[in-house]
């Protein structure tokens, strides 16, 4: 029997294995893909190497950077851009709005210094009474359709942290009279592989990790302290760490009281299709990576694998690669060939590229994408990872814990579970 269970081999299932390694002990994980990295796995195509969407590491945690430093790894400044019906602003959008006409500025500065305080209950309110209803409804509140797939109003706050810069009304000016302004992202630097990928930065967690590949768990027996995988094969554990999504891990287990089961049913996440573009020109895009906010592109981020690293691409080539997101409460209604449309035609409504400039556009669905902190998710989520967790499973990574967390914060969260679960 092993003394430790893991399901998944992201990257919060292979910390809790390093953390075992670490300990002397021994882990196994036991993943439902042929390949380990989970969301930070790579896309090879034809030369091109594309991460599975924009990943660049900010991590100051000692345990992260002592596994991260040992790959070589290329500094960048975090300079990123917003594609603006025509206009290309720096970001963050409010205190960079020197490209716009002077009308337009006018109104958006006079929207935030109007801007009305009061009761904050959702994201919306908190959106407004930062920025003003015009600079809301003109960036963030139009991102927010596109990104989370439901409107501000049905989202709490508690996920922001310091994800959203709060307006200042110095900062608004100075950056409305003046295209030299500083950087104002939440880091000054973002660290990147020189090659391999994001995923190179966890080549050693999976190298020396002991991964059993393509076996779905399927059913839980906590009990009985045993986990059925796809073909039939039962393994009994110790101790189990879990990194499946939460709701899928409810779904699976047994003798699930059915209050459980109805939250867990409530909570859900966004998915995306990813366009991965290859160019045969240099220097496509204009930034690391930029946000879109034109309604009828569908893509509401794009990133560079070229300027993260050259050697993500061939010589003389460069490339992007487009995240469309969508949810249960907006599924996706188009066809992947009208999804690769909509994204050539921005591309050349952009400016990036012609056509004849492509070399490919490829395809990858990721059926996980973030967890929507939707109005009173955290309150149910937190119900139902309290009874998990009394079932004696502690639970690791984005999706097990349903949480907002970084690829750095994931790593903990890794590791701190494999100590919790030995700690109990």
């Amino acid at each position: 029997m092993p003394e430790t269970i893991i399901i998944g081999a992201g990257i919060a299932g292979l910390a809790a294995a390093y953390q075992a390694k670490l300990q002397s002990r021994s882990a196994e994980i036991y993943e439902s893909r042929d390949r380990a990295g989970g969301l930070l796995d790579n896309i090879l195509i034809d030369g091109f190497c594309f991460d599975t969407a924009v990943h660049l590491s900010f991590a100051s945690e000692f345990a992260v950077r002592e596994v991260f430093d040992r790959t070589p790894h290329i500094t960048h400044i975090p300079v990123s851009l917003n594609w603006d019906n025509g206009y290309w602003l720096k970001h963050p959008a409010q205190t960079n709005m020197h490209p716009l006409p002077a009308e337009e500025k006018v109104n958006l500065i006079k929207g935030l210094i109007n801007a009305e305080s009061g009761n904050i209950c959702n994201y919306q309110d908190w959106l407004v009474q930062q920025y003003g209803y015009e600079i809301a409804e003109r960036w963030p509140l139009k991102y927010t359709r596109k990104y989370w797939t439901i409107e501000a109003a049905r989202l709490g706050t508690a996920w922001v942290g310091q994800r959203m810069r709060k307006a200042d009304i110095s900062e608004v000016l100075m950056g409305a009279f003046d295209s030299k302004t500083p950087n104002q992202y939440y880091v000054k630097e973002m660290r990147y592989p020189e090659r391999g990928g994001y995923k190179a930065f966890i080549q050693h967690l999976i190298d020396e990790a002991n991964i059993h590949y393509n076996l779905k768990a399927i059913c839980v027996n906590f009990a009985e302290k045993k986990v059925t995988f796809s073909g039939g094969l039962e393994v009994a554990y110790e101790r189990l760490i879990s990194t499946m999504p939460l709701p899928e891990l409810i779904s699976i287990a047994k003798d699930v009281p059915d209050d459980i089961k109805q939250k867990a049913d409530s909570l859900y996440a966004t998915e995306i299709d990813l366009i991965s573009v290859g160019f045969r020109i240099p220097n496509v895009s204009p930034a690391l990576w930029f946000y879109i906010y034109d309604e009828d592109i569908l893509a509401s981020r794009a990133y560079s694998p070229n300027r993260k690293s050259p050697a993500n691409v061939p010589e003389g080539c460069s490339a992007l690669q487009f995240e469309i997101y969508w949810s249960r409460e907006k599924p996706r209604n188009l066809s992947i060939e009208e999804i690769k449309q909509n994204t050539l035609q921005a591309i050349i409504k952009m400016g990036l590229a012609h056509s004849e400039d492509i070399m490919f556009m490829h395809h990858t669905y990721v059926p996980y994408a973030n967890v929507v902190f939707d109005l009173g998710m955290e309150e149910r989520r937190d119900v139902v990872r309290s009874w998990v967790e009394r079932q004696g499973v502690s639970l690791a990574g984005r999706f097990g814990e349903w949480e907002y967390l970084w690829s750095n914060q994931s790593m903990m969260s890794g590791l701190n579970a494999y100590i919790r679960a030995w700690s109990a």
